[in-house]
């Protein structure tokens, strides 16, 4: 059985959606960025940013279905390049969690107000810039799709869609209840400081995970 006749296997379409929901409850950059223009500028600005981090996926998608994604299997430096970015970034992320007068994710920070299109920009950046999303679609996505079950693009682009709706939909109520959560580790210190010593940590193992990586070209799917 597949899902509306797109070759996806239910077994498929289930580890996708699984192994979305992981990533995207891992700390990232696009955790950090929607969380702190949320509690700065309030959930329409969350919801903007999500937008364009949501663009930032749609551009992956449609290279990957597209096999533009060749072009990196073809030019490794490209890959590795952006994968090399991605974890610096990361481990920038990691030490203003992590150092003495660091922040956590849901502590209040001043920034300044943005237009609409700068945060839908911000967040697209935000993403193409991420690693975690390059590592899902040039390398985690392929590994469910069966050519036997029918056309790849169209699986690509079935489970490309499932890990987008994952996606958003955490992040946007993570969005809407940022606000709340700051506000209840405002008031224990206590905890806060756990909050941005758990946050600071996983960001750097995220970050050591895919440095051991960065150094492997792209496999074509």
């Amino acid at each position: 059985m597949t899902v509306f006749g797109t070759g996806v296997s239910l077994a498929a379409a289930g580890g996708m959606a699984l192994a979305a929901l992981l990533m995207v409850l891992t700390p990232g950059p696009n955790m950090v960025y929607l969380v702190s223009r949320s509690i700065s500028q309030g959930r329409a600005a969350g919801l903007v940013s999500l937008a364009g981090t949501g663009t930032g996926f749609l551009v992956y998608m449609t290279m990957a279905g597209a096999g533009l994604a060749v072009v990196f299997v073809a030019v490794p430096w490209l890959f590795i390049g952006l994968k090399a970015a991605g974890v610096v970034y990361l481990a920038y992320l990691a030490w203003q969690a992590l150092r003495p007068s660091g922040r956590g994710v849901f502590e209040a920070r001043g920034l300044r107000r943005d237009s609409a299109a700068k945060l839908f920009r911000m967040g697209l950046v935000t993403n193409l810039l991420n690693p975690k999303a390059a590592v899902m679609y040039l390398a985690l996505i392929p590994q469910f799709i069966d050519p036997a079950a029918g056309s790849p693009a169209l699986q690509g682009f079935t489970l490309g869609g499932i890990q987008i709706a994952v996606s958003l939909t955490v992040n946007a109520a993570i969005i809407l209840a940022a606000g709340s959560i700051a506000a209840f580790l405002a008031a224990r210190p206590v905890w806060t400081e756990w909050q941005r010593r758990v946050t600071g940590g996983l960001l750097g193992l995220v970050a050591v995970l895919l440095a051991l990586e960065v150094a492997e070209p792209a496999s074509p799917a």
